[in-house]
C-alpha cells in the first residue's frame, strides 16, 4: 500500500480533481470536507501526510494541522489566503509547506512528493518481539494476522519498537503521546493504552511493567 494522505478540502470540484491526480501517483487518500470528519478519521489511522484548505465550514485548517504537528504528521495548506505575514506564520509554525490557488497540478504534486516522511521512503520494517510493523502500510502484523490499532496505540507501539530494551519513564511516553483532541495524555489513560495493546499483541511482545517509572520491551 502507498503513502496514507489526509486531504481536507470542503470544494468537491477541487477535491475530485485532486484525489483523482493523487490516486493516479500511487497514494491512498482519504479525503474530508469539516474538520470534525478529519479528527474521527486521525483517530482511526495513521497519516504520512496532510493537505489542509485553510477555511473550512467548521473552523480553520490550523486546528487540524495543529494536532498533525503534534503527531509528527507533515502538513501542506492549500488555499486562498495570499497573505505574506499568514504565509511566514504558518511556515514558522505547523505548516511543511503552503501553496495559494489558483495552483499549477504539477508543482503541487512535486511539493507532496518533497515532503512525504524520508524514513518511510526507504519502506523500513521494524521488528519487535513477534510483531512486524510495516510503515509504508501504516500497518501491524501478528505473525501473519493484521492487527488493528487505534492510532495512538500505533505511536505507542512505535515508540516502543524505536527504544527496544531501553526503560522509558510514564513521563517520557506522556510527552510523546498526546490525545487526538490536542489534550495531554493523563497517566491512567497511558495505563489503559498500554493494556490495551497487551491485550490485541498477546504474547508476541512482552511490555513490561517497571513499577513506579514506566515500562519496558525487551
Amino acid at each position: 500500500m502507498g503513502y496514507q494522505i489526509l486531504f481536507v478540502e470542503d470544494d468537491n470540484g477541487i477535491a475530485a480533481g485532486l484525489v483523482y491526480a493523487m490516486e493516479n501517483e500511487g497514494y491512498v487518500v482519504v479525503h474530508c470536507r469539516e474538520i470534525a470528519a478529519a479528527l474521527i478519521k486521525m483517530k482511526e489511522q495513521h497519516f504520512d501526510l496532510a493537505l489542509i484548505d485553510m477555511q473550512l465550514p467548521d473552523g480553520t485548517g490550523r486546528e487540524v494541522a495543529n494536532v498533525l504537528r503534534r503527531l509528527g504528521t507533515p502538513v501542506i495548506y492549500l488555499t486562498i489566503v495570499d497573505d505574506e505575514d499568514e504565509i511566514v506564520r504558518s511556515l514558522e509554525g505547523e505548516a511543511a509547506d503552503y501553496i495559494t490557488k489558483p495552483f499549477r497540478l504539477r508543482e503541487l504534486l512535486v511539493r507532496i512528493k518533497r515532503n512525504l516522511p524520508e524514513e518511510k521512503k526507504a519502506s523500513k520494517i521494524l521488528k519487535i518481539g513477534k510483531v512486524v510493523i510495516d510503515p509504508e502500510a501504516g500497518k501491524v502484523y501478528r505473525g501473519e494476522v493484521s492487527v488493528l490499532l487505534t492510532a495512538l496505540e500505533y505511536r505507542l507501539l512505535l515508540i516502543f519498537a524505536e527504544n527496544r530494551s531501553v526503560l522509558l519513564t510514564r513521563e517520557q511516553l506522556l510527552e510523546r503521546i498526546w490525545d487526538i483532541s490536542g489534550d495531554f495524555v493523563e497517566d491512567n489513560t497511558l495505563t489503559v493504552y498500554v493494556k490495551r495493546l497487551r491485550e490485541k499483541l498477546g504474547d508476541a511482545v512482552h511490555i513490561t511493567t517497571v513499577r513506579g517509572i514506566g515500562y519496558r520491551v525487551d
